[in-house]
């Protein structure tokens, strides 16, 4: 069950809410284009605003520099009926609501996390700019993999910092980081700081690469000449040592 995740955070009850947030909110933002008003109507059950975390209700202080403002975090439950777009319900989500996300979807008994940064838009401080979110991938926190285990723990708000919002939230982002690194290499462990940016690169170049390799593959498939099969052929291997190496950095 969800719940099973959801206390294992262990959150203070003075920043429960458990608001629901009705569609008609994300409608009237402006920000929706056909796909996503499809994916709002269709794919998400109801979404419901779980916890506030600001000053009032937990003992961490609001961080503020040039690019950056976060006050408080908010923590947002989404129940789908579809996880088809998901990705795409987690962009216009971010972008309606002004404050730093976690947002936890859920289907059935699985559920996935995303994160992203936001920073304040340098030509209009009443704005923001969403930066690249983060996403687990979907598993079951009522029957975890040791990993995934490891993860529900360190997402516990004891071992994030207290430090200011935008330090607890690198530490949730860099959890689902680790979540997300571990599909790829077989262990999770957490990186902060510099290990972290590191990080976020080279997934970043491997996204790019496994997507290249893809589109090779299918241009394989496709392809009749002896001569271009050899080449392509060398390119996908190329890339498979690639996607190798970059695993085994991470």
């Amino acid at each position: 069950m969800i719940q099973d995740f959801l206390d294992s955070l262990d959150i203070p009850q003075k920043c429960f809410l458990n608001k629901t947030l009705f569609k008609k909110l994300f409608l009237e933002s402006g920000m929706l284009d056909i796909t996503d008003k499809k994916a709002l109507k269709d794919d998400i059950d109801k979404i419901r605003w779980l916890y506030t975390l600001k000053p009032s209700t937990i003992n961490i202080e609001p961080f503020k520099d040039e690019s950056r403002e976060y006050d408080e975090v908010a923590i947002l439950q989404l129940d789908l009926t579809s996880p088809t777009r998901i990705k795409r319900i987690a962009s216009f989500v971010n972008k309606a609501i002004p404050y730093p996300l976690i947002l936890i979807f859920t289907h059935g008994d699985m559920m996935a996390l995303h994160v992203a940064d936001k920073r304040t838009n340098q030509a209009d401080k009443a704005k923001w700019v969403v930066e690249d979110g983060w996403m687990t991938h979907w598993f079951n926190p009522s029957a975890p993999t040791q990993d995934e285990q490891q993860f529900m723990v360190d997402l516990s708000l004891k071992e994030l910092s207290f430090l200011n919002f935008y330090a607890f939230y690198c530490d949730a982002k860099n959890c689902v980081i680790a979540l997300n690194a571990s599909t790829q290499t077989g262990t999770y462990n957490v990186t902060r700081g510099s290990a972290s940016e590191t990080r976020i690169e080279k997934l970043r170049a491997l996204e790019t690469l496994e997507q290249d390799k893809t589109e090779l593959q299918n241009k394989l498939k496709k392809e009749k000449q002896m001569g271009r099969q050899v080449e392509i052929t060398t390119g996908i291997k190329n890339m498979a040592d690639q996607i190798n190496d970059l695993k085994q950095q991470l």
